[in-house]
């Protein structure tokens, strides 16, 4: 069975509402986000650089979220949330599912570390402003899909639809995900919905 390793709140998510979805059995391990116990050999062992999530399956152990659903599909999915190798509905569902983390999640991960380490003074608010505009940049690629669609690719629900569905938590967590994009507040909202999406954002 896959156990995923877990903090509320944090990318395991998507594996977790994967998992879901597809009907893999998984258990789910919360640990501690405390920095002394990411920063502790037993939790580099899982993940190198001390962040969560990570996985087994079996004696075999991963990180990174989205190389985990990427495992998850290729060995339990049954070609389920994928489309056709090769075909143009897969090829778009790879390019959502990367850009939900290479394009869309940096600036709003650059929220939480420039807040984290500003001065008190606030020189950073700069930075802060710049990186929500860039943010506000991709909620505008994906309004301007889903005012006509309810998912991202081909009107169906995909992985693609878990991959950002878990960065959209961000954004409106930031305050980014506003009143600028109403049909990608309804997309998170149908989101909201699915059961496996419940699970997942309960987890921990």
């Amino acid at each position: 069975m896959l156990k995923i390793y877990h903090v509320k709140g944090t990318r395991a998510i998507r594996v977790i509402w994967l998992c879901e979805e597809l009907g893999v059995p998984y258990e789910v391990e919360v640990v501690s986000f405390s920095p002394d116990f990411r920063q502790s050999a037993e939790w580099r062992a899982k993940n190198p650089t001390g962040k969560v999530p990570a996985m087994d399956d079996g004696d075999f152990t991963m990180f990174e979220s989205g190389a985990m659903v990427d495992y998850v599909l290729e060995k339990y999915g049954d070609g389920r949330l994928v489309g056709e190798p090769g075909s143009q509905t897969s090829a778009l569902i790879r390019q959502w599912s990367w850009f939900s983390e290479a394009t869309f999640a940096r600036p709003l991960g650059e929220i939480v570390n420039h807040r984290r380490i500003a001065p008190k003074d606030g020189e950073v608010e700069f930075v802060i402003e710049d990186s929500k505009e860039r943010g506000r940049i991709c909620l505008a690629a994906i309004e301007d899909v889903v005012k006509n669609a309810d998912y991202l690719v081909d009107n169906t629900f995909s992985v693609a639809d878990i991959m950002n569905g878990y960065t959209l938590i961000l954004a409106e967590t930031f305050g980014v995900l506003d009143d600028d994009f109403p049909a990608t507040q309804a997309y998170f909202a149908r989101l909201g919905e699915r059961p496996g999406f419940q699970v997942a954002t309960a987890a921990g």
